[in-house]
Formats: structure tokens, sequence, C-alpha cells
């Protein structure tokens, strides 16, 4: 008996048990919102203009409080769980200021993107969005960057006991307002600024701020031409090559740098700017950080590699240099994928270390999607140009150095650039050619893989010209030619290669050790061979060359 009232007394408070969890449960909802005993106990009672309801209505409510200088309203808008309840109105409403000045300064808010709703769903989130159709107890507004590390700005919705649930600043932002407001509250010069100053605008900023940023551009700029003429005198002072051509290749990062370094370092000690200013102006600063230092790494790897590579004074055309030809493509293909590295790897590294466009990239993100096909569609060529730069490189189909002909023209490869092949044409003048175009394109390549060739001399002659008279005038011709520019001789063939009516295709050929001057000595040698054969027309009163008339030759 005494067993079954133990059994019966256990059951009754273990379902006594189940019906308080369940309860607390249906109590709070820790799905939809953060439970707490109390909120904000020690605040007096607030006004009927307050209304946390929605997290549109609590930011509305906090400006507005702001607005009017209620900062006595504006704490219950914070949740001050970690301050003492004695010193919560005093506290709460310091924090309140000096948080609203952090957020008018630092953050710009997207009230479109902020829900109306009690629960906090985005009624108009895509139907695939992570958070579609559900309530949210948490909202974002902005970033801040805290040193060490970034601060959230945020809304959270609190339910205490016995009461209806809330939106109000989160308990980390309350946290974190201080150490913000030593960051981005008013510095030293500004608070000596006159009240006038001080005042706002009907645009949203403070007067200051409309006369503060072209001197702060100004004084950007002045620092930039003072270190680019600096620069310039130090350079025409230097008496080493290499020293001269560093100090050229700075001028430009180091302008850029030192003005974008001015405008943070004033931005940050003297102006603390709105946030519709600072989220432009401080992401193009360090976008402009980044840019000089990123193009002086790519001038000192060029000015490295032109210095460890002098081929400027060395003629590549030659057959003799046919290593240096390799080399050359080979260092040009090097410095383009360090560009692209130091690009990619530096713009990498930035990203991942900073945060400043972590909040533009929040406020685009609807475009952004758009916004990437655009620029892959604008810059579908030039990347396509790089990488057939790059293919050229890799397969050594064209070196510079190498004799080509392209689309009729005689010249030699001068340049592989990123989007652009440069060939000199054999008359100086230069056709720059796009990359993709250049490898969709046949051309001749005299100087690959073994560069002696064999140029042909087609000559008509008459159908009684003794031959092998020709080729003794052929072989006198050969020998009369430079012997270094000539290949193997046992190659010196003469040919009658066709016949028509007006007489007979002669093919000298003419094997030459370089083809970049094969062409000139094609013209020497067809010079000296019309030459010697009229002699012998005239000497032995014979025909050599047949004679037609105009339209018989058209």
């Amino acid at each position: 008996m005494l067993n079954f009232i133990s059994y019966v007394v256990a059951a009754v408070i273990a379902l006594f048990v189940a019906t308080a969890s369940l309860a607390e449960e249906e109590t709070c909802d820790r799905e939809r919102w953060y439970c707490a005993d109390t909120l904000n106990p020690g605040l007096p009672a607030s006004s009927a203009t307050v209304d946390r309801d929605t997290p549109r209505a609590t930011l509305e409510s906090f400006l507005n409080a702001a607005r009017h200088q209620n900062w006595s309203d504006a704490a219950h808008l914070l949740d001050l769980s970690d301050v003492p309840e004695g010193d919560q109105a005093r506290i709460g409403a310091r924090l309140a200021e000096r948080l609203e000045t952090v957020i008018s300064r630092k953050a710009v808010i997207s009230w479109d993107a902020l829900p109306d709703r009690p629960d906090g769903m985005d009624a108009t989130a895509a139907a695939d969005a992570p958070l579609a159709g559900q309530p949210r107890k948490s909202l974002l507004l902005w970033t801040v960057d805290l040193k060490r590390y970034p601060a959230s700005i945020r809304l959270n919705r609190i339910r205490p006991d016995g009461g209806d649930p809330v939106w109000v600043f989160s308990r980390q932002t309350v946290q974190n307002t201080d150490a913000l407001f030593a960051l981005y509250g008013p510095t030293w010069f500004e608070a000596q600024l006159p009240e006038a100053l001080k005042t706002s605008t009907r645009f949203g900023l403070m007067w200051w701020e409309i006369l503060g940023l072209p001197l702060v551009v100004l004084l950007a700029f002045l620092c930039s031409r003072l270190v680019w003429t600096a620069l310039t005198a130090a350079k025409r002072r230097a008496k080493r090559t290499l020293t001269r051509e560093i100090l050229r290749s700075a001028r430009g990062p180091a302008a850029i740098g030192s003005a974008t370094g001015i405008a943070l370092a004033i931005g940050s000690n003297l102006f603390v700017f709105s946030g519709q200013i600072s989220t432009v102006v401080t992401p193009a600063a360090w976008l402009g950080l980044m840019a000089s230092g990123l193009w002086f790494a790519v001038n000192c790897i060029d000015v490295i590699l032109d210095r460890l590579t002098e081929f400027d004074e060395t003629d590549l055309t030659k057959y003799q240099a046919h290593h240096m030809r390799t080399v050359a493509t080979r260092v040009a293909a090097a410095r383009r994928a360090l560009v692209v590295a130091v690009v990619l790897i530096g713009g990498g590294v930035f990203l991942s270390q900073t945060n400043v466009f972590q909040n533009l990239g929040l406020t685009l993100l609807g475009t952004a999607g758009a916004l990437t096909l655009v620029l892959g569609f604008a810059a579908r060529q030039v990347l396509g140009n790089i990488m057939a730069s790059m293919q050229i490189a890799l397969n050594q189909s064209a070196r510079i150095g190498d004799r080509i002909v392209y689309k009729d023209y005689l010249c030699h490869v001068e340049r592989i650039n990123f989007t652009y092949v440069q060939l000199r044409d054999w008359d100086g003048t230069r056709l720059v050619v796009p990359v993709d175009e250049f490898i969709s394109t046949p051309f001749e390549n005299w100087t690959m893989q073994e560069p002696e060739m064999l140029r042909i001399i087609k000559l008509k002659c008459a159908h009684q010209a003794d031959v092998d008279q020709l080729r003794t005038i052929f072989d006198r011709v050969v020998a009369s030619l430079d012997p270094e520019e000539l290949g193997d001789l046992d190659d010196a063939k003469v040919r009658v290669a066709g016949q028509d009516a007006l007489g007979k295709d002669v093919w000298f050929a003419l094997p030459c050790a370089d083809p970049n001057t094969s062409w000139d000595m094609a013209c020497k040698a067809r010079e000296k061979l019309i030459a010697e054969a009229t002699d012998l027309e005239k000497s032995q009163n014979i025909d050599i060359f047949p004679e037609a008339r105009l339209s018989e030759a058209a």
C-alpha cells in the first residue's frame, strides 16, 4: 500500500512538472522573441509617443525622441539589461544620446527594408529567400567597424514576463555604444566649431559637413600634388638609373595613396562625417589606398623585370637571338600573370580583412545580380583578350621578335600586351591587333621551329631561255651575298615550275639563315639575277625574258 501511494505521488509530481514546462513554453515562444524576466524596470514611465510594436515604429520613435532631445523616452527603446536597475534612468539617457550620434554619423538606414510588422517578417522577400515567410526576432540595421571587430547595430524582439513582445536595440548594441561613440562621436576640433555650423540642414547634413567635405578634397589634392612634385624633383637629382626608374614608378601610386590617406586621417581625427557621406567616402578612400598599393607593387615588378631582362638594346629579330626571344616572351607572360595575381590576391586580402563594403553590399543586394551581369558583359572582351595573351605565351605560337606574315603584312612581333599584340611592319609602321583577333586569324611564322628557310624568287623567262645558264648566274649571285645570312647552300636550286603562252616560270630557291633578313636577301638576289640575265641577253643576243605587249601581260 505504501509503495502504491509513492507511485501516485511521483506521477502527480511528474504531471505537475510537465504541465508547468508546457505552460512556460506556451508563455514564451523562443522562436519568435527573446524572453526576459523584466525589461528596463529602472526607467520611469514612457510617454504615449513611444511605440515599440514593430521594428520601423521603434526606430521612428527613437529618432523622434532624439529630435526633441527626449532622451528619457529614447532610453525605453534600448535593452538595458546589463545596467544596474538604479542607474538605468541616468545611464540609459546617456547611452540613447550616444547611440543616436553613432547612427546618424555611421549608418544609412534602408527604410524600405525595415519591416513594419510586429513579427518582423519580410513580406517582400523572394520565395527562395532563406527567411521568406518566417517571423524574425532580430534585425541587423548596420555594421560599424570597432577596430578589433565589426560591431552590429541590431533590433531584438523581447518579451518580458507578463508583458507584450516589443522591439528594442539589442543588449550587444548597447554594450558597444560607448566604444563606438569614442571612435565616431564629435572630435575635439568639431567641439570648437560655432553652434551655427553644427545645426542640421534639410539634406540631413550639418553645415560644417557641407563646408568641410570640399575642404578635405582640396587638402587631399594639394597633398597628392606635393608628393608628386617632391618625387619628380628627387628623380631628377638621382644619379642611378634604377633609382630614377623606381621614383618615376612610385609617383602615381604615392600621389593617390597620400590623397586617400590624408582623407581618411582627416575623416577620423578632425571631421567624422555622417553616414550619407562616410558610406561612400570611406570605401572610396580604402579602395584608393588598395589601388595605390597594388599599382606600386606592379610598377616595382615591371622595373625589376626590365632590369633583369634588358632587351631594348638587343635586336630580337636576328636568328642568333632565338633564346632571347623565348625569354622575352616568357617574361612578358610572367609580368601579366604577376599583375593579375597581385590584383586578385591584394583585393581578396583587403576584402577579407575589412568590412567597409559589407554595408554597401547590403544596400546593393537587390541589384547585385543585374550589376554583375552588366559588368561581366562589359568586361567579356577585355577578359577574353587577357586569357588569349596568356595562351600565346604558353603555346609559343608567336614570340617577341618572331618574323611573321599577318594579313599580307611582313612584320615581326614587337610586344604582346594584355589586350593587343604590337607588330612592326618591314617599313617601320606598327600594327596594333587585338589579341583575340590575332589568335583567331591564320598567320605565317617564319621563325617558328627552325629559323632557316627558302625564299622563292619567281621569274618569267622566254621559252628559249637556257636554264643551265640561269643556274650558273644564280650560283654567282648566291656566292656574292653575305654568307652569314645564307643557309645551307645545298638547298639552292633552280627549277622550272610552269609555263604558258608567254614563257616559262623559273623559280630560284634561295636558302636564308635568318627569316628576319630573308626578304631583303631575296630582293638583292632578284635584283642581281635580273641585271646579269639582262647583260647575258645583250652580250649573246638571246632572249632571256619574254617580249609581250602590255595587254598580253595583263
